[in-house]
């Protein structure tokens, strides 16, 4: 079962229905509890940083996830914002704190004449790691669908496992042992997305 962690960012029936179409058994929660019995935690997400972070703590979940990701080393996935709240610090509106998960920042995309911010719609992934979850994708027209203004800048190369090309390099997803993440929408991207989530799914993170 996968729990869908619930703490009011996002619109997590998309991926439900995701993970419906992939096989997948899930469920929407807040209770800590569903967390424990789930075999995996997914961690979706749209919004401020600030805001969504607050929401996870004055809820008092950060604990119970750090719990199930830190010491239990159950396998977490975080999309869009989500991904985001891995890192240890962001600048979104402000200085903030996160999950501290992955050591890393969230920063601005930087904006110039031809630049666009935010990036919204499909790009290309460059991917560099982690090629279980990319499995089966195209050689070409790997494009996946973004909708984001900060980016995060990792301190470990090693966590980076593919980047799309917005003005530069941009993180697009990450990956360190049990945790995984995408900056991009995996739900809304089409069969390159729910190829990935099958990836995910299918992935023995015990071998």
């Amino acid at each position: 079962m996968i729990a869908i962690v619930d703490y009011g960012f996002g619109n997590v029936r998309s991926l439900m229905n995701a993970l419906d179409f992939c096989g997948a058994e899930a469920e929407i929660t807040r209770d800590p509890d569903d967390f424990d019995a789930a075999d995996r935690i997914m961690l979706p997400g749209v919004g401020a940083f600030g805001d969504a972070i607050k929401a996870i703590r004055d809820l008092g979940l950060e604990r119970p996830l750090n719990q199930q990701v830190l010491e239990n080393r159950k396998p977490v996935f975080g999309i869009c914002l989500g991904m985001q709240l891995f890192a240890k610090t962001s600048t979104e509106h402000g200085a903030h704190t996160g999950l501290g998960w992955i050591d890393s920042t969230i920063t601005r995309i930087r904006r110039n004449a031809d630049l666009k911010v935010p990036q919204v719609g499909w790009n290309e992934l460059q991917i560099s790691g982690a090629e279980w979850l990319f499995q089966g994708l195209p050689a070409k027209k790997n494009d996946v669908y973004f909708v984001h203004s900060y980016h995060m800048i990792c301190n470990d190369p090693a966590d980076l496992v593919a980047t799309t090309n917005h003005g530069g390099p941009v993180a697009a997803a990450i990956s360190r042992g049990n945790l995984t993440a995408t900056q991009f929408h995996p739900e809304k991207s089409q069969d390159n997305g729910l190829q990935i989530l099958q990836n995910w799914l299918d992935h023995d993170f015990d071998a």
